[in-house]
């Protein structure tokens, strides 16, 4: 049962639980009139301390969507935060009012805070270069949905991996998986972490880092891509210099295998070219909308409703 849990990274969950959640994504995704009054008379806390477009709107419309209300902010400036209220001290009081959190957060490790204080569940919608667990979910249902297993298959993840927290998430939660092998194509300034490395080396799980995206294209089952953050960076010369590092296009694509899929958890700058929109191997606007039926399913799996 999740009833009353907490999601701050995607092992919290086990590997039976997240198929639970994807089992319910997929038949709200195919029967949505069937929940339409499922969270009636249920708020959920949307609390966003950074900014975002797709996943604070995901999460509101996955709440509305279930009959449910919204209450929260996505600005931080507008709350008590600017007097000195601790994140503790804003989780129990939000908690009084709603039934469920999201919380976003730039730094690594707030939603676990917060999850400690309040007396209702908490999703980690994001907190800083660490986890994002509800992306994870919605690129689990995007390939499940898409090539119709999560075993057997070649990922391939470019771009920032040194800060992409969609893509430590993914590549943690996918390493439970039956035979799952991943290139990691990234400059050296933005290789994936050595925690992450060593985890995957404890567990038998084989890698490959590589520079060259080319190289990788054919071999891969999922590329998912990611854009270079520039809100990560402090020097702004080193963003723009590899902020353009690796370039997705139709050209390149056609070495890839005719069912691969493309993923990203947007926004996008240029690191997809546009003509790959119309390629049905694109992927990327799928996840956004299997993102707002996995956090439906989430929700009422954390709310104990059915």
């Amino acid at each position: 049962m999740l009833k009353g849990r907490n999601l701050i990274a995607p092992n919290d969950f086990t590997v039976e639980e997240l198929l639970e959640v994807l089992e319910l994504a997929g038949d709200v995704f195919r029967n949505p009139q069937n929940y339409l009054d499922v969270c009636k008379g249920k708020l959920l806390a949307s609390l966003f301390y950074e900014p975002s477009t797709r996943t604070k709107n995901s999460f509101d419309s996955a709440m509305l969507r279930l009959g449910g209300q919204v209450i929260g902010f996505s600005d931080p400036q507008t709350t008590s935060t600017t007097k000195g209220e601790s994140l503790a001290d804003s989780a129990k009081v939000v908690s009084q009012y709603a039934d469920v959190i999201a919380v976003r957060h730039p730094k690594e490790g707030a939603a676990y805070l917060m999850s400690k204080y309040a007396d209702c569940p908490v999703i980690n919608a994001g907190d800083g270069g660490h986890q994002h667990p509800t992306q994870t979910l919605t690129d689990l249902l995007t390939i499940q949905q898409r090539l119709g297993r999560l075993n057997d298959l070649v990922i391939g993840v470019c771009g920032d991996l040194l800060f992409g927290r969609t893509i430590h998430s993914l590549v943690s939660c996918m390493s439970r998986f039956e035979n799952i092998r991943f290139l990691f194509i990234s400059p050296e300034e933005l290789k994936m972490p050595e925690y992450i490395k060593d985890d995957l080396t404890r567990k038998g799980v084989p890698f490959t880092e590589m520079r060259d995206l080319a190289q990788a294209i054919p071999q891969v089952d999922v590329l998912y891509m990611s854009r270079v953050q520039q809100e990560r960076f402090v020097d702004v010369d080193e963003y723009l210099r590899l902020r353009d590092c690796y370039i997705l296009d139709r050209a390149k694509l056609e070495a890839a295998k005719e069912n691969m899929i493309v993923m990203h958890p947007l926004p996008r700058v240029n690191e997809i070219a546009v003509d790959v929109d119309a390629d049905p191997r694109a992927a990327y606007f799928d996840q956004v909308k299997f993102g707002m039926y996995v956090r439906m399913a989430l929700i009422m799996k954390l709310l104990g409703l059915r």
